[in-house]
């Protein structure tokens, strides 16, 4: 009973993250297969996977093709129950199906100026008015979070959840920028930069090496945080 996952790119790949997080958090049975974002070789290396034509995507040890995060989220949840994958609590588990959501959908000036890269951190980057936004929201939606926990924990709902996994990225582009956040903010963050899953995952992405370096932007740079 062991799942095909297909991510891209380890320093690069934002919802891969997510994807791979849901079954290593989870101990969900997985083999992970590395799909090549940059090498021009995707949309062969999926074509056994239509319709999906993006990563994450998985195959279920029955067959079943799954595409998309929140679905693979759903499906995995439902197919896993004792798993805990969603709070246990109703209304924790609607505010995490929500900030879940949200995630998916919203958020456009933050990805597409902070494109996640996990090698180093680069200084001065100029926050705009709709990254601002963007990360106001963020702070709005996991301070939500923390009002609906039941018990206490270091994740957004106490314990780690997929809510968790699915901002992940996010905290990475908030170290990998330099952007500004409460403390509370900063103390989460540190909580997923600490998280052995996490480290892993960085750790495999930096023993690739890219010439030229994908969405460089120039600037100076210091080395990612050791905490």
């Amino acid at each position: 009973m062991t799942y095909d996952l297909y991510i891209g790119d380890r320093t690069f790949s934002s919802w891969s993250l997510r994807g791979w997080l849901m079954m290593e958090k989870f101990n969900l049975p997985y083999r992970a297969h590395l799909v090549g974002l940059y090498s021009g070789t995707m949309a062969a290396e999926l074509a056994a996977l239509a319709p999906a034509r993006l990563v994450p995507a998985m195959r279920t040890p029955e067959g079943m093709v799954v595409g998309e995060s929140l679905a693979m989220a759903e499906t995995l949840a439902e197919r896993h129950p004792d798993a805990g994958m969603w709070p246990a609590d109703p209304a924790a588990r609607a505010a995490a199906r929500w900030l879940c959501a949200e995630m998916c959908a919203d958020f456009s000036a933050l990805r597409g100026s902070c494109a996640m890269q996990l090698q180093h951190v680069i200084q001065g980057f100029v926050v705009t008015p709709e990254v601002q936004a963007d990360l106001a929201r963020i702070e709005v939606l996991w301070d939500h979070a923390r009002a609906q926990r039941t018990k206490d924990g270091p994740w957004l709902f106490g314990d780690y959840s997929l809510a968790d996994a699915f901002f992940a990225p996010v905290v990475a582009r908030i170290i990998g920028y330099e952007l500004p956040v409460s403390e509370d903010a900063k103390a989460y963050c540190v909580t997923t930069l600490n998280d052995p899953a996490f480290k892993a995952w960085r750790a495999e992405g930096l023993k690739v090496t890219y010439d030229p370096f994908p969405y460089d932007i120039g600037g100076p740079t210091r080395e990612w945080p050791v905490t």
